[in-house]
């Protein structure tokens, strides 16, 4: 089914669709960088469906293309990818914030309507940000990648799902250590995390902030900078901040986190547009 979802102007897509292709997990999404068009597996409420997006700039829409375990998933589909990529956002009333502050002034200029990236599903989102920890973002991809292969669904012959908390909890932290050939720490975090989730924590979009953040930082092995990133990337929390991520502090010429969350009081509501202008402008 081809769904057309409009956006606001201005949208800068470029940067976001940047990294899409950058955390391309194989197996689980694929990004063709002739068209630009991204395809990924997107679990719903009736299984597993196929999705694929594109951004038609002169039509001001997502072009997005869904192939459903059932029709009854499209409206949860579509929320789900107006919010992964977005979609909703009011650009001109959070760039108008944000060009006041000398520190984002040129950043904002440069790449109006400048959106969060998302996250379709808050379980996956957390595991690959705990394989990510630490490491490349090659090897973040090659442990994302091992994973789905080794628990994934299948899923429209050369996709497959990501793996519910279930699967993994079921699984043993030395298995998940082989499997996805990260240290045993990593793989302790990973099965405490799906543990935590089959057994009821809630890593939805609507989920309230604080219990969200103080759920995942009871596990092992997730700290600050994980809980205020995932706040980010799965609540969509607009002035969400993790005030001690390495390139945010570079970007800001400040060698401490509290330095950093300083400079971004006077940003609020809007932090978290505001950590991705800085983020990109580091990236590119």
């Amino acid at each position: 089914m081809r769904v057309l979802l409009p956006y606001r102007d201005p949208f800068t897509h470029a940067p976001l669709w940047s990294a899409l292709r950058a955390h391309t997990i194989a197996g689980l999404e694929r990004h063709d960088p002739d068209t630009g068009a991204h395809t990924r597996v997107v679990n719903a409420a009736h299984g597993p469906a196929l999705v694929t997006v594109v951004v038609r700039p002169e039509k001001r829409h997502v072009e997005t293309h869904i192939v459903p375990a059932h029709s009854a998933d499209i409206g949860e589909l579509t929320d789900i990818v107006r919010r992964w990529l977005d979609l909703d956002a009011d650009p001109l009333v959070i760039d108008a914030a944000l060009v006041r502050h000398p520190e984002l002034a040129s950043l904002v200029t440069l790449r109006p309507g400048l959106r969060r990236l998302g996250s379709v599903d808050g379980f996956e989102t957390a595991v690959l940000t705990v394989l990510g920890q630490q490491v490349s973002l090659a090897a973040a991809r090659t442990f994302g990648a091992r994973l789905v292969a080794a628990y994934g669904r299948p899923v429209h012959g050369e996709f497959r799902a990501f793996p519910a908390p279930e699967v993994l909890a079921d699984r043993s932290p030395e298995e998940l250590r082989s499997a996805i050939g990260v240290t045993g720490a990593r793989a302790r975090t990973v099965h405490a995390l799906a543990h935590a989730a089959a057994d009821g924590l809630r890593l939805d979009a609507d989920t309230e902030p604080a219990k969200f953040r103080a759920g995942v930082l009871a596990l092992p092995g997730i700290g600050p900078w994980t809980a205020d990133y995932l706040t980010v990337r799965v609540l969509g929390d607009p002035d969400a901040f993790p005030a001690d991520d390495l390139v945010l502090r570079r970007a800001l010429g400040v060698g401490k986190g509290s330095e950093a969350a300083a400079l971004a009081e006077a940003w609020r509501p809007w932090r978290a547009y505001a950590l991705f202008h800085l983020w990109t402008a580091e990236a590119f």
